[in-house]
């Protein structure tokens, strides 16, 4: 498929974190209009810390960057620079990720956040957007619990609740009273599993938390169980290959497991996850990993069909959006 072809079908991107879309030239303006002083020089030092062996290099940079947002017009342009470049990409709808203690830990309260981030989704254009908290799995729940709280005044601004953060020693059954919340409240909920964590975190992510979708989910295919569980309950899993490869998840993109989820009739879907940080956004991750993997033009829609019918649009915008995806397949 061409890149031209690929851009004009629309899509949905389930696996986006906001703080991973603020690209360096970015961070050193906000850096500039805040005074905040950066360990960096100027963008070729920033580029070269983008240099990562595995998720918590990554996260210690991911952190450190996000002092650079201060006010709500820098969360105003932050989203809305992601948003400008999803619709380049042909998004229709994308679901974002957003971390509130990242933000409230460092003395910013969450009302400059909710602001900034939410008018650029209300001035948007030709796309919508939906918004999930994340709690940061490397904090105690008494955290999460703290958070949600906070996040009360903003109810009707989310529709569901993320875990993230580093995943290795932190398991979802952490924060099972959080996520009861949530689903007593009528939330979504989803987690990150199975990225560096071993198969048993997405059970526990399955049976503990009820999630209605597992970010990431690459090592379930180490057990066959939970494979066979996943494809019988069509349980989304929301894969992002350049971060996978970045992070070295996996060594090279061919050897990235999407082809052997839809050969499982897995449910995966295919999203850029923190695509500043990690080279691309999501039809540089469709492409790259097609061209790899490798995958059909048949395969592509077929992922993206997926995400359509994964987000968590009413089920009339879902059949828009997958009739759309139908007809500009066809043509």
């Amino acid at each position: 498929m061409t890149p031209e072809v690929l851009q004009s079908l629309p899509k949905a991107e389930l696996h986006v974190h906001i703080e991973g879309t603020l690209e360096p030239e970015m961070m050193l303006a906000l850096a500039q209009r805040n005074g905040v002083a950066l360990p960096y020089a100027d963008i070729n030092e920033v580029r070269s810390a983008y240099a990562f062996s595995n998720l918590q290099d990554f996260l210690d940079l991911y952190y450190a960057g996000m002092a650079v947002l201060q006010t709500p017009q820098d969360y105003y342009d932050l989203t809305q620079a992601y948003l400008d470049r999803a619709r380049a990409d042909g998004v229709r709808h994308c679901e974002i990720f957003f971390d509130p203690q990242g933000h409230t830990e460092r003395g910013v309260e969450l009302a400059v956040v909710m602001e900034g981030i939410k008018g650029a989704i209300t001035d948007a254009a030709d796309l919508t957007a939906y918004l999930i908290p994340n709690v940061l799995r490397h904090l105690p729940e008494v955290n999460a619990l703290a958070m949600y709280e906070d996040l009360a005044p903003f109810r009707d601004e989310f529709v569901g609740l993320g875990l993230d953060s580093s995943e290795v020693g932190h398991p979802p059954s952490k924060f099972q009273t959080v996520f009861a919340r949530a689903r007593a409240d009528g939330l979504k909920c989803v987690a990150h599993a199975g990225e560096e964590g071993p198969p048993e975190y997405v059970w526990e992510a399955l049976q503990l938390l009820q999630v209605d979708r597992i970010d990431h989910g690459n090592r379930a295919l180490e057990d066959a169980e939970l494979v066979t569980k996943l494809a019988r309950d069509g349980t989304a899993l929301t894969v992002c290959p350049l971060s996978n490869l970045k992070l070295c998840v996996v060594d090279t993109l061919a050897n990235h497991p999407v082809r052997a989820m839809l050969d499982a009739g897995l449910n995966a879907t295919l999203n850029s996850d923190d695509p500043a940080y990690f080279g691309g956004y999501i039809n540089d991750n469709i492409l790259q990993v097609a061209q790899a993997a490798p995958l059909s033009d048949n395969d592509i829609i077929t992922l993206l069909g997926n995400s359509i019918s994964a987000s968590f649009l009413p089920d009339a915008d879902k059949t828009a959006l997958l009739d759309a995806l139908s007809t500009s397949a066809s043509l």
